[in-house]
């Protein structure tokens, strides 16, 4: 018996406090071959896209773009990921049902270079976190449809190009990996970071020196000339409307490859000069094993800002030291060995859950859980690597919510305290269904002691 206690005492000591990003395997990034367009990239092309072409630049481009299969694949991918309707009111269900005719006017307006993509419709969604609100563009279905298809006809070419450790919209490569390596160059006692912030970043890259990057890879001016219209596209917000000349507006199918094309040659200059770059989009950290490396890479970063025609924010980029001080990216906080949630993110957590737990709530206690339950599994399941007292904390917020709920419904006011603790245990809320973060993390450290 005292055998088997000191087993367990044994695996409870082994098991980790806060589990690395490394304990969850995430795989390989997929190579181009595996998601490049069927109806756009042959083996003859993906052969091509490896040993490279003629001159490094890519010619014929815009028959590909217009091809049947193209548009009928961009179209699928559209409907499928719905979202609101452009400046024509046409949603994506009114579209598919007249999908070959529509189809057939796309085919021959590209066909004879006579398309001509329709205006922005500008509108503005919050911002995590914050009470500031972020702008959002919303073209139309068709142009939806056409950038999409321009997409797979270029993105190989580029994300060919782009670094290992670029991983903001790309195939196979996301938060989780970037998170992986942050981790793992601390590990190796790169603790001084430069943690940067290009301010407005979307909504600043210059129209120019943008293009002449995609120039760089693309010579078919067709395809060029629809780019440059897609960066050119009226914005109509409420009754006044204007043509924006600089940005890619956040919304739009082909910005996020436009933003990566843009910020490929920092990737590749920190690489070059001997500095780890982490990047997911405009989200980029470098990190430096001495303070003195830390200030000269900012003054390389602030210098290649400037002549690219951006800027750094003047307060939120900052040097740290990641043992001391701490910095956020995507979402986690990092500071020593502790992982845990930025503030702005329990904030946007914290509102998720507010909403759905109101004192007047009509529901059941069990609806109520069952309703909470997508939204704890989501954050948990991005938020796992965190420490436990977060979770362990957040299960007792939830819980007081719901025992306020419950005291309202016995007509008492105030909050959740005292021998509401004794009369609903947290048992009681088990037995309701509510879905434990703590409980959760338990289960998600012994699968990776296995």
């Amino acid at each position: 018996m005292q055998e088997g206690g000191y087993a367990m005492n044994k695996r409870q000591e082994q098991r980790p406090i806060t589990v690395p990003f490394a304990a969850t395997p995430v795989g390989e990034p997929p190579i181009i071959k595996t998601w490049a367009n069927f109806g756009v990239w042959t083996e003859r092309m993906l052969a091509a896209l490896e040993v490279g072409v003629k001159g490094g630049r890519w010619h014929t481009l815009i028959d590909k773009v217009f091809s049947r299969r193209n548009l009928f694949d961009a179209a699928r991918r559209v409907t499928g990921n719905r979202g609101a309707p452009g400046v024509d009111h046409v949603d994506v269900d009114l579209f598919e049902s007249r999908l070959g005719e529509e189809l057939d006017k796309l085919e021959e307006l590209l066909r004879t270079d006579t398309y001509c993509p329709q205006k922005i419709l500008r509108t503005w969604i919050p911002k995590p976190g914050s009470t500031e609100k972020r702008p959002l563009g919303i073209p139309t279905v068709r142009d939806r449809v056409v950038q999409t298809a321009v997409l797979h006809v270029i993105e190989p070419i580029f994300d060919h190009t782009f670094h290992e450790h670029s991983y903001g919209f790309r195939h196979g490569r996301g938060c989780q990996q970037a998170l992986r390596q942050v981790e793992r160059l601390l590990k190796e006692e790169y603790v001084y970071v430069v943690d940067a912030d290009l301010k407005s970043y979307f909504d600043t890259i210059p129209h120019d020196k943008l293009m002449d990057r995609v120039r760089g890879k693309v010579s078919d001016s067709r395809v060029l000339r629809l780019i440059e219209m897609f960066l050119r596209q009226g914005i109509l917000e409420g009754l006044s409307s204007w043509t924006p000349e600089e940005g890619t507006p956040q919304g739009a199918v082909i910005s996020p490859l436009l933003a990566n094309i843009y910020l490929n040659p920092l990737d590749h200059l920190m690489a070059e000069a001997g500095f780890p770059l982490v990047r997911y989009a405009d989200d980029f950290v470098i990190l430096c094993r001495t303070a003195e490396e830390a200030v000269m890479v900012l003054e390389k970063v602030r210098a290649w800002v400037d002549a690219n025609g951006l800027t750094l924010h003047p307060t939120k980029t900052k040097i740290v030291d990641a043992r001391t001080d701490g910095f956020e990216f995507l979402g986690y906080r990092f500071k020593a060995e502790i992982r845990s949630p930025r503030q702005k993110s329990l904030a946007k957590f914290k509102d998720a859950v507010r909403a759905k737990t109101r004192r007047n709530n009509g529901n059941s206690l069990a609806c109520i859980a069952a309703s909470l339950k997508p939204t704890l599994q989501g954050w948990f399941g991005y938020f796992r690597h965190c420490h436990p007292n977060v979770f362990r904390d957040l299960d007792g917020y939830i819980r007081g919510r719901l025992r306020s709920i419950l005291r309202k419904r016995s007509r008492r006011r105030g909050r959740g305290r005292g021998r509401d603790h004794h009369r609903w245990p947290n048992a009681f809320f088990k037995a309701q269904g509510l879905f434990s973060l703590k409980e959760a993390h338990a289960v998600f450290c012994q699968s990776c002691l296995r």
